[in-house]
């Protein structure tokens, strides 16, 4: 699938999968006009103690919302991992459901007001 990067330029394969699953991470539910049900329920967990119980929340928010929204991915493995900066990346493994290959991504999570 083809589309377009953030700068206007055009983009294609696992780059274009890597914007689209950071953007479907980061959009909070309710905020597109035309699909009020797109995006996933991360950003509402930006302020939640890091703990045991929040990380499963995040996992599931993030699965449930890639599952849905994104059908390019079969998703077999995901991790997070915090900077020090307090920033986050998302690290997934899986299956390009249009190629049959597989998939290990690395996507930057940009939350909040960075």
């Amino acid at each position: 699938m083809n589309g377009m990067s953030t700068t206007g330029k055009a983009i294609s394969g696992l780059e274009h999968l890597r914007q689209s699953i950071a953007d479907i991470i980061t959009t909070p539910i309710g905020t597109r006009v035309m699909r009020r049900d797109y995006g996933s329920l991360v950003p509402s967990l930006i302020d939640s103690p890091q703990n045991p119980a929040t990380t499963v929340r995040l996992y599931s928010a993030i699965t449930s919302a890639l599952m849905r929204w994104e059908p390019r991915l079969r998703l077999s493995r995901l991790a997070i991992t915090h900077t020090d900066a307090g920033a986050a990346v998302l690290d997934l493994e899986g299956e390009n459901t249009e190629t049959g290959n597989a998939v290990s991504l690395q996507v930057p999570l940009q939350l909040g007001a960075a």
